[in-house]
């Protein structure tokens, strides 16, 4: 789960970590109060969406102002203004895709004098499972471009979940940093505070970019950007709090309410499969004879007739999908049981696209016998390549 940046900041606050003093607006009238509460002279107004590059973005509407989704105003009227200019917009970065992500939510706060931009951050590294650090003095840019142009430039290393976080992990990053004098205690100091954050607070990602070195010497969180572990999230009620279900994909939040596992994707087959390595054999083979899928949707090993007949609403309602591929190999899960959950579906919402239904395991002739005599209009398959075949050619004619 992601939150916004003013909400991270809010949180890496409270552990400590110097942040500026901000405020958020979620509504153009309130603009005006919120920048007069700041010292100023100089305010950060920022549109609040779950996505990277907001500076270098641009609005769809003619009449959003300025470019990019970050800006700068030298008064408290000209901060109204950029507020009321972004609200309700919609802003499209390299992240959000050209569909871009309607602005619900401005954050301003105070300017900051910058000698330095720098970049940190803290992720879990899945080849050793232990928490990293990754910094790099070319803040304010993309991560992504640093490491292809001047990889040189990033220093990563893990931490032993033995021994935590330790000083020398700071000192080693402020060194690398360029930091000197007091900046080094600061960096140490920071590190600490972040890599706790981290762990207490179930994170995934925590990104810092840039991470500042202030025209005073100091160091400062000038953006935030936290993920965190959605399974961790029953132990953190005030962060499942900060969701924001706006920012979030309709049909995937659609199917968290069912436990369904589901990603959305730019194809136009949609499946449904059970078991995320069966998911992810059934996407590939699908590309293999030359289509695209439309989703990953894995129903899991238990599902009811209920949660098969969600999850096909769910393929069903992304207008990209052009047909329909389950591919279900019982074990725990049994096919007469998706067979029912997918008639149901079938003539609750319509079938407007074709459908390949190929049926493996527990129960397999009783779920045969089911769709052949439910009347539908439903291909069979005997095996997933004959399956994988037989959509992609309903697909393209």
């Amino acid at each position: 789960m992601n939150i916004h940046e003013y909400q991270a900041k809010a949180l890496l606050r409270d552990y400590g970590a110097p942040v500026s003093d901000g405020r958020v607006v979620l509504k153009a009238d309130e603009a005006k109060t919120a920048a007069g509460e700041l010292d100023g002279p100089l305010w950060v107004v920022k549109a609040q969406i779950h996505a990277g590059g907001r500076g270098k973005g641009h609005f769809k509407e003619a009449d959003a102002g300025e470019k990019g989704g970050v800006r700068l105003a030298k008064s408290v009227e000209e901060a109204e203004a950029m507020a009321k200019q972004m609200l309700g917009r919609t802003l499209v970065t390299h992240q959000t895709g050209p569909e871009g992500k309607q602005v619900g939510r401005i954050y301003i706060e105070d300017g900051s004098g910058i000698e330095r931009e720098l970049y940190l951050a803290l992720l879990v590294d899945r080849q050793t499972s232990r928490i990293s650090f990754v910094c790099s003095t070319e803040g304010g840019m993309d991560i992504e471009e640093v490491a292809a142009a001047t990889p040189e430039k990033i220093l990563s290393f893990s931490v032993d979940p033995a021994t935590g976080y330790q000083p020398f992990h700071g000192r080693r990053i402020a060194f690398m940093l360029g930091l000197e004098g007091k900046q080094v205690k600061q960096c140490v100091n920071l590190m600490g505070i972040l890599y706790r954050a981290f762990v207490e607070k179930d994170m995934e990602m925590l990104e810092i970019n840039p991470l500042i070195v202030t025209d005073g010497g100091e160091l400062k969180c000038l953006d935030a950007k936290l993920g965190f572990d959605g399974n961790a999230l029953y132990r953190h009620a005030d962060i499942a709090a900060l969701r924001d279900e706006t920012e979030e994909d309709p049909k995937e939040l659609a199917a968290s309410r069912y436990d369904l596992n589901y990603i959305a994707l730019d194809g136009e087959i949609g499946c449904m499969v059970n078991g995320a390595g069966l998911a992810m054999a059934t996407m590939d083979i699908i590309k293999l004879y030359g289509a695209e899928p439309a989703n990953f949707l894995d129903v899991g090993g238990g599902a009811t007739k209920e949660k098969v007949t969600e999850a096909f609403k769910i393929i069903t309602s992304d207008a990209n999908v052009k047909g329909i591929l389950v591919n279900i190999f019982g074990g725990i899960m049994r096919c007469d049981v998706i067979a029912e959950g997918v008639i149901a579906a079938v003539r609750e919402v319509g079938l407007k696209v074709p459908l390949v239904v190929r049926l493996e395991g527990t129960n397999v002739d009783k779920g045969k016998a089911i769709i052949n005599e439910s009347g539908l209009d439903v291909i069979a398959a005997d095996d997933l390549s004959d399956a994988a075949q037989k959509i992609v050619k309903a697909v393209k004619g």
